[in-house]
């Protein structure tokens, strides 16, 4: 004799549903559009072809009781309301084993809510726990029981009841969890599925192992006393039990890919789905990053933000990208859409523009203050870190110790008109209103556009486009979509490598000496930012095939205090990431172009030097830029100038900061 003879109490919903075909008919009840066939969630995989994550539908679908499984149907009947098709909206049984239990306890613990009452709870009513409310719910399930057929009740629940982690209907929890539409829901994920709505926080599949478990076995039991499933059967779902399909790793970057897909394809591309994306990401990369970033921002605080990013100078690849501190998904999106001023880590954009406009490394400035009319009846002067001054410093000096007065005078000199292009070419899109105050990072950028304008300076001049998409497969049209990087020259390979040159002393013995160590063992290059009132602490360093951004922060802008420095702060995670990813990652040094020159002058004057001057410091100049009057200071005979690249010069430490 088969199950569903042995137990007509709850399995007379094929003969029921028969008997109620033929009832009249209401108004449609569907209140989210038909899932289409077909519907599929887009799958990420990374550069090397490992799986990523997936980007499921976003919207909510309606699917006929036809749709769902039966096992699914009988299963959460089972569980929920085994008398579904016996009572008219109300298990008066149930209820009153239901009253007894409150009232032995003391307070209201069982329900006894049938399936149609729990649909008018979460249709029309609050989950307040009150008489009220239960009495309420019970007069409107009577009432539902008159207007709808019992297939018609159970299709709305299915379609309309919480599964946990945001999804509401089956639809949403087997693309969810299991990443399917109903139909194709086999009887380990039924089993799952049916113990959620007890408490879907607790019993959704991605919950703790151990509660899914006992539940399922909740679930398989009840199945079993009311001989819905043989002994061999139930022992074959505890053995086979069903593995849920993970959203994925890396959210911020799924998100981004998201984002793009939809500004490539339109809305419609996220609810068709059927595509595979392989990204830029590199896995082991991003694995090392969030384990970096974790570490460096916890052990300075549990409230403290931060965001990492990471790119391929050559191609604009985004090899990794971390959003939030302990890896999660977040409303925010740190590494690509959050805007932040930079601080001073704006600077070596200003000072490349000044060697392209004939400035030389080796030029002379001085930082006495200065003032400078705002145009509103009062006057604007840039400070030093500590309001400190430290007289004359040439260009090179001036960047490697982040001299603010200097940087808005070179600023000034350039223009601000200049740089603003010049910053848009880099791929920095700043705003000219804030006039001067653009050389003390006031304008925000987000952490990814900041990598990438860095990526001219590691790439000889060439800006690479930040991409995290190489290309796509259309599974329904069996058609691949290429996305080739997309780089353009922006910077002369001289002034990039000049720039570069002056950037490696930050990390000797600038804003990042503390970075000294890890300069001496890889060619490398940066550039600390601090914003006011120690808001924000960033860092972009590079290597000739990596570029990577730390910013470090709180959501809410709110002072670190004193010492909560790019150089303090982002850096120290920078080098952490950097060791790990340069170890299977080797690189030479930075390409010096022939048309860089370089020659031994007077740092006090920022001439060639003399045989009598005190000081003599090898410095680079782009060709035909070179000063050619030797120092005026100083008597002797010109010093002989090198006709070959000697060694990088390295500026000596000062207290400026």
């Amino acid at each position: 004799m088969s199950n569903s003879i042995r137990c007509p109490h709850v399995l007379g919903l094929f003969l029921v549903s028969a008997l109620a075909a033929s009832a009249s008919t209401q108004e449609p009840f569907a209140t989210y559009p038909t899932l289409p066939p077909g519907t599929s969630s887009i799958t990420v995989l990374d550069s090397k072809g490992c799986y990523v994550g997936r980007i499921p539908p976003q919207k909510r679908y309606w699917v006929s009781i036809d749709r769902i499984p039966a096992f699914l149907q009988q299963s959460l009947l089972a569980v929920e309301d085994a008398r579904f098709y016996e009572h008219s909206g109300i298990d008066y049984r149930s209820l009153a084993r239901a009253v007894l239990t409150d009232v032995m306890k003391g307070k209201l613990v069982q329900g006894g809510s049938t399936i149609t009452q729990q649909l008018i709870k979460n249709k029309f009513l609050s989950s307040a726990r009150t008489l009220d409310r239960k009495l309420k719910e019970a007069d409107m399930a009577l009432d539902f029981e008159k207007k709808y057929t019992k297939r018609q009740i159970l299709e709305m629940y299915f379609n309309e009841i919480y599964f946990g982690n945001g999804a509401y209907g089956i639809v949403q929890a087997a693309r969810l969890y299991f990443d399917k539409s109903p139909e194709e829901l086999n009887e380990g994920e039924c089993i799952l599925l049916a113990g959620v709505p007890k408490n879907p926080s607790r019993y959704n599949p991605f919950g703790k192992p151990m509660d899914v478990v006992q539940r399922r076995e909740v679930v398989l039991k009840r199945l079993r006393d009311l001989r819905l499933i043989t002994p061999q059967h139930r022992l074959a779902l505890q053995a086979h039990g069903a593995g849920t399909r993970p959203l994925g790793q890396a959210p911020q970057y799924l998100a981004q890919i998201r984002g793009q897909l939809l500004s490539r394809f339109g809305p419609d591309v996220i609810e068709q789905g059927g595509l595979e994306v392989i990204a830029a990401l590199d896995l082991d990369l991003q694995k090392k990053a969030e384990l970096a970033l974790r570490e460096g921002v916890r052990r300075l605080s549990p409230k403290l933000q931060g965001a990492l990013v990471c790119l391929d100078p050559a191609n604009g690849d985004v090899l990794a990208a971390v959003g939030d501190a302990d890896g999660v998904q977040s409303s925010l999106n740190r590494a690509f859409v959050s805007r932040r001023q930079p601080g001073s880590a704006i600077k070596p954009m200003i000072y490349a523009a000044a060697l392209e406009k004939g400035i030389t490394a080796g030029s002379v400035w001085s930082d006495e203050a200065v003032a400078y009319d705002r145009g509103d009846g009062k006057v604007w002067k840039p400070k030093n870190y500590g309001n400190e001054h430290f007289g004359e410093l040439s260009l090179h000096q001036a960047l490697v110790h982040s001299d603010n007065i200097i940087s808005v005078k070179v600023l000034d000199s350039v223009g601000v008109p200049a740089f603003v292009d010049f910053a848009g070419r880099m791929g920095l899109s700043l705003h000219a209103q804030n006039g001067l105050s653009l050389a003390l990072g006031t304008d925000e950028v987000t952490l990814k556009d900041l990598a990438q304008a860095y990526t001219p300076l590691a790439n000889g001049g060439t800006r690479a486009e930040a991409r995290t998409i190489l290309r796509i497969y259309d599974r329904r049209r069996q058609t691949w979509v290429e996305n080739p990087p997309l780089t353009t020259p922006v910077l002369s390979p001289a002034a990039a490598f000049i720039t570069t040159q002056m950037l490696k002393d930050v990390l000797r013995t600038g804003t990042a000496k503390g970075l000294n160590r890890f300069s001496q063992a890889h060619a490398c290059a940066g550039k600390t930012g601090t914003t006011d009132n120690y808001m924000d602490a960033w860092f972009v360093g590079y290597t000739p095939n990596l570029v990577t951004g730390v910013w470090v922060g709180y959501d809410q802008p709110t002072s670190g205090g004193r010492g909560f420095t790019g150089g303090a702060i982002a850096a120290p995670i920078w080098e952490k990431f950097m060791e790990r990813a340069l170890a299977s990652r080797p690189s030479g040094d930075f390409a010096k172009p022939d048309t860089v020159l370089t020659l031994s002058i007077d740092p006090a004057t920022g001439l060639p030097a003399r045989e009598g001057c005190p000081e003599k410091q090898d410095e680079f100049y782009i060709q035909g830029a070179e000063p050619k009057d030797p120092c005026a200071l100083h008597e002797g005979e010109p010093v002989p100038q090198a006709t070959s690249a000697p060694e990088a010069p390295v500026i000596a430490a000062d207290p400026l900061s």
